[in-house]
């Protein structure tokens, strides 16, 4: 095929977009394609089309019909299904200190007992308020990879105390942390930068919700939730970490709802790489987030599963069975019968503002099937009288687009950055109408 998809990566930046056909392949491709000339094509579900048919031309027949059809597509064969919010549920406040980061915020910390009780499974959620400001303060909510005392460097805050991925270079040492692991993701968190920008931030370490390895669920949340705990046997379309990561997050929303300091009308959730996908599908159940952002969160999360570029469905079900439910297996190397793409994740959060974030060099996450997943999501914002991108064509690195849906793919490698922080900022404060 003679397409956009025959240029390299570093060229997208200037192409048009590509309504792609189905056409099927004569041969099974081999693992893994970093050449835009292979990507071969596909046909995207249509995100207005309902089960019997019928096209929807208004947002009340989207909400009322066909976003549930596309949510329980989603629960069925991705992500799988998530318990409601616990009724016995409970916050405890553990510890502040109203002159935390020399006296530039107040630094809560909570504890949410899930089933009320101490014993069983908790969350420990990190407050930090920016002082100065008026209250409450609009807030930014996502799970760390390295524990609340990772996010900063503040002496003050806990020290996790559950199961960590062994990094000696993070300070993790025999699963757990040590001193030497405070402040060692401040660089993806930009506390400050949040603070002076008169945002609060809401963090929780996704180990205590589960810890990411294959049988890290018998530990975990989902294990609580069993009928039969760790000796359960899940149904296909059960949820999988991260179902439990993104329950994790609309408990934590629960929190700051009853938190007079924070605006929880307008709380953006957050999410990098297998925590950027976690974002999208937390955005996509619970209304209530004012904003959604995923940070490379590639395949399974932002970037479409039909393209095949970088990570595929089979190696991300290969390599990280635990994530997904048990039906998506069924869709590794056959990703043209999922019913779903990811551009539908991306409708699901339609009226709500979004932002999708690409890397230039994070090739393994498919920048462009990024893109094109938030392109092809546009439909759906228009019911709402709502812009999308903006533009046709996938912007130059650095260059910031977007209206409701925003999205930028800057220089660098899959990480959060301080540039991508600063269009997040920018981004909110244009729908939150906020300045400090």
């Amino acid at each position: 095929m003679n397409s956009v998809f025959s240029k390299p990566l570093a060229a997208i930046a200037s192409l048009p977009l590509l309504c792609a056909v189905a056409i099927a392949a004569s041969a099974p491709p081999p693992a893994v394609n970093y050449d835009e000339s292979k990507v071969g094509n596909y046909t995207l579900p249509d995100p207005l089309v309902c089960a019997d048919g019928t096209k929807v031309t208004d947002a009340a027949t989207w909400r009322a019909k066909r976003r549930p059809e596309v949510l329980e597509l989603f629960r069925t064969h991705v992500y799988g299904r998530s318990p409601a919010r616990p009724a016995a549920m409970k916050c405890e406040v553990t510890a502040e200190d109203k002159n935390a980061l020399g006296g530039k915020a107040t630094r809560r910390e909570v504890t949410i007992y899930f089933l009320g009780t101490k014993d069983g499974p908790k969350m420990d959620l990190l407050v930090y308020l920016p002082n100065g400001a008026k209250r409450p303060v609009p807030a930014f909510l996502g799970l760390s990879f390295g524990g609340n005392h990772a996010v900063a460097n503040d002496p003050g805050v806990k020290l996790s105390s559950v199961w960590m991925r062994p990094s000696k270079d993070k300070g993790i040492v025999n699963n757990r942390a040590t001193e030497a692991s405070r402040g060692t993701e401040a660089g993806r968190w930009q506390v400050e930068m949040l603070l002076a920008r008169g945002y609060a931030l809401a963090t929780a370490y996704y180990g205590d919700i589960e810890p990411d390895f294959a049988e890290g669920w018998k530990v975990s949340t989902r294990a609580a939730f069993a009928k039969d705990g760790a000796n359960t046997q899940f149904a296909p379309d059960d949820w999988g970490a991260i179902g439990a990561w993104a329950w994790g997050l609309s408990r934590a929303l629960d929190y700051l709802e009853t938190d007079r300091d924070v605006d929880a009308k307008h709380v953006a959730v957050i999410g990098h790489s297998r925590l950027g996908k976690t974002a999208l599908w937390a955005g996509a159940q619970d209304e209530r987030f004012a904003i959604v952002i995923s940070n490379n969160s590639g395949e399974g999360g932002a970037s479409l599963a039909r393209r095949w570029f970088g990570e595929t469905t089979a190696i991300i079900n290969k390599a990280f069975p635990h994530w997904f439910c048990g039906n998506f297996k069924q869709y590794a190397g056959n990703e043209s019968k999922l019913p779903v793409d990811q551009h539908e994740l991306i409708a699901l959060a339609a009226p709500q503002p979004i932002y999708v974030a690409s890397a230039e060099e994070d090739r393994w996450a498919d920048p462009r099937g990024e893109f094109l997943s938030a392109k092809n999501a546009e439909p759906v914002y228009r019911l709402f009288g709502k812009e999308g991108l903006g533009v046709d064509d996938m912007p130059a690195v650095n260059h910031p687009v977007g209206k409701t849906i925003g999205y930028h793919i800057r220089t660098g490698k899959h990480d959060v950055t301080a540039y991508d922080w600063e269009q997040y900022l920018n981004f909110a404060d244009h729908h939150f109408g906020h300045r400090k």
